[in-house]
Order: C-alpha cells, then sequence, then structure tokens
C-alpha cells in the first residue's frame, strides 16, 4: 500500500505565512525603483532622455509608497526639465551613478534660466551622480563682449520645496548657478562637488534665498562667482568644513536692490578654507535705500590663502554706478562675529568695513584674528562702523 502525501505541519504552514508576509512588508517599506534605462532613456549622451526621466519621475511621484529613480552608469543627455507636481509620497530618491548632460548647444536652453528644476516638491533625496552642464562655449561668449549671449541656466533649483536632501552629487560646469534653493524649508548638502574655471561669469556654487533651516557640510567649491551667496530671507543657514577655491568667497548678498526685502538672519558659517579667492567672507548690500537687514552672523575657523579681501563688508555695491551713485545703504548690518581668522592676505588691507553711512554697522565683533600681507602687518580700514576686539587681533582693529 503506497504511503500518503504527508500533509505539511501547522508549525510550517505558520512559518510560510510569516515569511510572506515580512517579504511584503518589506516590499511595501522598500518601495519601487525605476530605471530610466526602461523608460526609454539613452546612455549614449547623444539621444535625448528628457522624456523618460519625466515619465520615470511621474510613476515615482504616483507611488503610495516611498520610491526610488535609478540611473546607472552612462551619460544621458536632458534638455530642461521639471519634476512637480503634488507626489502622493514623501520619499523619493534619485540615485544616480551615471552623468547628466546638458546639451552641448547653449542656445537650447540658455534662455530658461533653469536646466533640472524641482517644484513644490517633499522628501527628495539626490544620491550621487555627476551633472554636467556644459557651459564653456556660453562663458566664452559673455567673456568675449558680443553682448548677445542667452542668461544662461541654473544647472539644480529647488523652489518652494520641503525636507530635501542631497549627497555626493557633483555638478560641472554650469552655465550659469550651479545648485540655488528659493522658499525652501530643512535642506541638507553633504560632500558636494562643484567645478568650474575661475573665469567663468555667474557661476556661484550653492545660492540659498527665501528659505530656512538649510546646512551644508563637506564641500569642496571651485567656480567663477561665489562659492556659496546667501539672498535676501535666508534664516538658520549652517555651513561648515567648506574648501573654496577659485571664486569670490561665501557672500551674504548682495542685498538691498529692491527696498522692500526680507532680511537674513542667524547664519553661521565654520571651518572653511578660502585659496586664492577674491573675497573670504562677505557682506554686499547695494548702495540704495532698502527696509532689508542683516543680523546675527557668526564666522568662525576660517584660513585665508593669498585671498585679496579676507573679511569685507561692503555696503556701497553699484555695478557700472548705474541706479544708486551716492545713495546710501538702507541694509542694517548688526551682530556680526568674525572668531579665529587666520592666514595670508593678497592685499595690504585685510580687514574693510565699508558701512552705511545713514545705518552704520553696529555690533561687529573680531576675536582672534591673525592676518598677514607678504610676511608683513596688514592694516584693517572702517568707514561707519562700530564693534569690539577680543583677544589678539591683527591686523589692528581700526574700531
Amino acid at each position: 500500500m503506497a504511503n500518503p502525501t504527508p500533509k505539511p505541519s501547522s508549525t510550517l504552514v505558520f512559518h510560510v505565512i510569516v515569511c510572506c508576509w515580512l517579504w511584503l512588508c518589506s516590499s511595501i517599506v522598500m518601495g519601487a525603483t525605476y530605471n530610466v534605462v526602461n523608460f526609454g532613456a539613452k546612455s549614449d549622451g547623444k539621444s535625448d532622455s528628457t522624456k523618460a526621466f519625466l515619465n520615470a519621475w511621474a510613476k515615482a511621484c504616483a507611488s503610495t509608497s516611498s520610491a526610488s529613480i535609478y540611473v546607472p552608469r552612462g551619460r544621458f543627455l536632458l534638455r530642461s526639465a521639471t519634476f512637480g507636481g503634488q507626489c502622493n509620497n514623501k520619499a523619493i530618491t534619485f540615485t544616480i551613478d551615471g552623468t547628466l548632460v546638458a546639451p552641448s548647444d547653449y542656445r537650447v536652453i540658455g534662455n530658461s534660466g533653469k536646466w533640472l528644476q524641482f517644484e513644490g516638491v517633499n522628501g527628495v533625496s539626490i544620491r550621487g551622480g555627476v551633472l554636467d552642464g556644459q557651459g564653456t562655449a556660453l562663458w566664452n561668449c559673455k567673456n568675449s563682449g558680443k553682448g548677445n549671449c542667452p542668461t544662461g541656466a541654473t544647472t539644480l533649483g529647488f523652489t518652494n520645496s520641503n525636507n530635501v536632501a542631497i549627497t555626493g552629487l557633483t555638478s560641472l560646469n554650469s552655465q550659469m548657478f550651479h545648485i540655488v534653493f528659493n522658499g525652501c524649508q530643512n535642506v541638507k548638502l553633504q560632500g558636494v562637488k562643484v567645478m568650474a574655471d575661475g573665469n567663468s561669469p555667474n557661476t556661484d556654487g550653492i545660492h540659498v534665498q527665501m528659505s530656512s533651516h538649510v546646512t551644508i557640510l563637506n564641500s569642496n567649491i571651485r567656480t567663477g562667482d561665489d562659492c556659496i551667496s546667501i539672498g535676501p530671507g535666508t534664516t538658520n543657514l549652517w555651513i561648515e568644513n567648506i574648501a573654496c577655491g577659485p571664486g569670490h568667497g561665501i557672500s551674504i548678498g548682495s542685498l538691498g536692490k529692491d527696498f522692500k526685502e526680507a532680511g537674513v538672519q542667524n547664519v553661521t558659517v565654520k571651518t572653511v578654507t578660502f585659496t586664492g579667492t577674491q573675497n573670504g567672507v562677505r557682506i554686499k548690500t547695494w548702495g540704495r535705500p532698502s527696509n532689508g537687514f542683516v543680523r546675527n552672523v557668526l564666522f568662525q575657523d576660517a584660513i585665508m590663502v593669498n585671498v585679496e579681501n579676507p573679511v569685507i563688508i561692503d555696503q556701497n555695491y553699484c555695478p557700472g554706478n548705474k541706479g544708486c551713485p551716492g545713495q546710501a545703504s538702507g541694509v542694517k548690518v548688526s551682530d556680526v562675529t568674525y572668531r579665529d581668522i587666520h592666514g595670508t592676505s593678497a592685499t595690504q588691507v585685510a580687514v574693510k568695513f565699508d558701512c552705511s553711512s545713514k545705518y552704520p554697522c553696529s555690533g561687529i565683533k573680531l576675536e582672534d584674528v591673525k592676518l598677514t600681507y607678504k610676511n608683513q602687518r596688514a592694516v584693517s580700514s572702517c568707514n561707519h562702523a562700530d564693534g569690539a576686539s577680543l583677544g589678539s587681533v591683527q591686523p589692528q582693529s581700526c574700531f
């Protein structure tokens, strides 16, 4: 008589059910991954992959759980693309192993103002990858003085977005600004590299405005304009462990171009090395009426290596002497501390406070500053500035 088929034990059935349930839960938690190649993207650097990226975004945005968009190795050509919409989930990750490439003809996106733009998103992360703006030809056009060049496109922009994280991203040769945050909350950048020639015009590395609780850490920025520029309406900004140069330094401003303008406050810039830059730590405002302000700022642990203007407040900014000659800046600058600033100045005036005649700078503090010029004593210059010195301060304070 044949043996009957053994029945599975209740314990085995239980374990199978549990394993299936755990697998299902894990799948839900991990979410879906959308490879742009499966949507038609080509990694040859020549085929237009814009539609494929937007379709992958649409799928991720519609997902009811966390989702990942994956960009494999290779070069993917994209025209101007805007990623937005009211997404169902608040956790979309771009994992980029390859390079996104802008069109080599700068006229294709040069008048759009933006290349890759995120608008009204929440919980977007970008991990790794290279963004190649191919801006060299446009820089040459601008530097030639022809006058018929497009303004250029920002490589990566976030507008009215919250809870953004960018890690390990490299931005190369942007046509204009590299990375911009406008109207954003809770942003963290870490391990970012920005690279462009020192003569590339208007290629600010990271620009922040009308945003709060932004953190920029452990990044290397080489560009032709400000390494980091801080615009109106920036509050609770933390910048730490940055290598800057070439470039124009880290700048608050320019501010005060418009009369009604949100102020800048609660800014910390810490542990930065400036190498061969035009400026070190700078505050810059237009010489014209404004209701703006700058207050509660700390610049700490900065090393200057042959920097033209290591410490500078310029409240008489007026390019080409147009629209403001002879006017006083209305931006009120107060409570700014410079602590542990060391290194070398490329000019004899290492500390310069050129403040508003109508609203003099107040509460300026210099603590443990040592800047030299060609192994000699540097000098400081004050105009409408009031403050105090603590510890050893060289050059000698002009307050």
